[in-house]
């Protein structure tokens, strides 16, 4: 019990930590309390030190003759019958000390208090004491229990009153920040991509900071909206720029003659196009898979099936299925652009092995409980690999470990580029590493199950 206790402790006192440090309201609100703690110790401090001035230059010489009277009331010797009938009806506690009396008022409540300032000196006169003709000593007080129930009441009621108005300036801190929540909400939306719903700007007759900054904010929003409406527009029309004319030369080259003189120059021309052509392509999909905003076209996918119909009419690959795996919500022709690609590279750098390469798929479990299974999706080849200094930057734009090699032989370098562009798209993340031998390709997919 107790350690279960210990930890819920350490839990609160680590979320109040957090909250204090991440949180502007909650920082608001204990500076606040801070702030009204001080004014209250401030304010009684202050009234102490008025009282205290105030006892000595004024009150003092008036209670001092009351305590003379006092003592002349109580006769001589002192009779202890007026002491008790003193007592009961005023807020003092008496003790005498002497040849004939020795009493006391309060013996169960202990010492009584002195009032304030009072010499500690033995060889000093005390204030509230009086020694009679008699040889009696007669000591006054004020009553300990009229000293304690009082203030603590008194106590009791300030700190209430404290709390109540620091949980009412808490309200109204809640309320004075409340765009703050729409203004992380909206930013959260814009860096999404949804620039269609504004952040509400709250009290427009009397905007403060906090409203200026949202429709600054808007302001922002609506203008990157524009830029990324731009952009897109113009790679449209950068595709169909470039597009149609490798098409007319396309066109042309296969009209060319078919003469044993031109053919090998005719097929060196159609391959240089070609491969422009895939170019460009795979230049305007990585622009657009790079863009945070990349809008997928998710749909329910059977990856075993996709990888069936990718690996049609291709050279040999090794499958390995898990048996059992789900439906995922994925974008079918960027899956077949990564599946196409991770194949192609590793059928490349397969030729001339005895063995195909490999290409695994099994279930991923999921990664919190919000979510569905994911998928793991592996592609490993058994060719010479790559050197550990260049496996991290095999995924980079335009990257070939081999520079000797020619483009036929080894791309342009955008193949695992787009794979990792891809995978981080639809949530996932792509790693590589060297299975000696060969290049090992793993592609996780998140929990999107139908």
């Amino acid at each position: 019990m107790s350690t279960a206790a210990d930890s819920s402790g350490r839990s609160w006192h680590r979320r109040a930590r957090h909250a204090l440090a991440h949180s502007l309201r909650v920082r608001l609100v204990a500076l606040f309390l801070l702030l009204a703690l001080g004014m209250s110790a401030t304010f009684l401090l202050g009234m102490q030190s008025a009282l205290r001035i105030g006892w000595r230059d004024a009150a003092r010489p008036l209670v001092s003759d009351y305590v003379d009277r006092l003592v002349t009331e109580l006769g001589s010797p002192p009779q202890v019958e007026r002491a008790q009938s003193m007592v009961q009806h005023l807020p003092l506690s008496i003790r005498i000390q002497g040849p004939q009396v020795n009493w006391r008022s309060h013996p169960d409540l202990g010492e009584y208090y002195e009032a304030p300032d009072e010499p500690r000196d033995n060889r000093a006169p005390r204030f509230f004491e009086r020694s009679t003709a008699d040889g009696h000593r007669i000591r006054f007080g004020v009553n300990v229990q009229a000293w304690h129930d009082r203030p603590r009441l008194i106590g009791w009621a300030t700190l209430a009153a404290l709390l109540l108005l620091t949980a009412l300036a808490y309200a109204r801190v809640r309320r004075m920040l409340r765009p703050l929540d729409d203004i992380r909400a909206g930013a959260r939306r814009f860096g999404a991509g949804d620039f269609a719903q504004p952040i509400p700007v709250r009290q427009p007759q009397r905007p403060d900071e906090l409203g200026e900054l949202a429709a600054t904010i808007n302001t922002m929003g609506a203008n990157i909206g524009q830029m990324l409406d731009a952009k897109r527009a113009l790679l449209l029309a950068i595709s169909h720029e470039l597009r149609s004319p490798l098409t007319r030369a396309r066109l042309n080259t296969e009209l060319l003659p078919e003469t044993p003189e031109l053919q090998a120059s005719r097929q060196a021309l159609l391959t240089d196009l070609a491969l422009m052509r895939d170019l460009i392509t795979d230049l305007l999909e990585s622009e657009r898979l790079a863009s945070p905003h990349a809008a997928l076209q998710r749909e329910p996918t059977d990856l075993a099936a996709l990888v069936t119909e990718v690996l049609a009419g291709a050279p040999p690959v090794r499958l390995v299925l898990a048996p059992g795996l789900p439906l995922m919500a994925l974008d079918r022709s960027r899956l077949r652009l990564l599946l196409r690609n991770l194949l192609d590279n590793a059928l490349r750098y397969s030729q001339g092995q005895a063995q195909p390469p490999v290409l695994t798929m099994q279930v991923e479990p999921a990664a919190n409980s919000g979510a569905g299974p994911g998928l793991r999706l592996t592609v490993r080849d058994h060719g010479p690999g790559v050197p550990e200094a260049q496996l991290a930057q095999l995924a980079q734009p335009f990257f070939r470990p081999d520079a000797a090699r020619s483009r036929s032989d080894g791309g342009v370098g955008l193949g695992l580029y787009l794979c990792r562009l891809v995978a981080e798209a639809h949530g996932g993340r792509l790693q590589l590493r060297n299975a000696a031998p060969g290049l090992e390709v793993t592609v996780t997919l998140p929990g999107y199950a139908i």
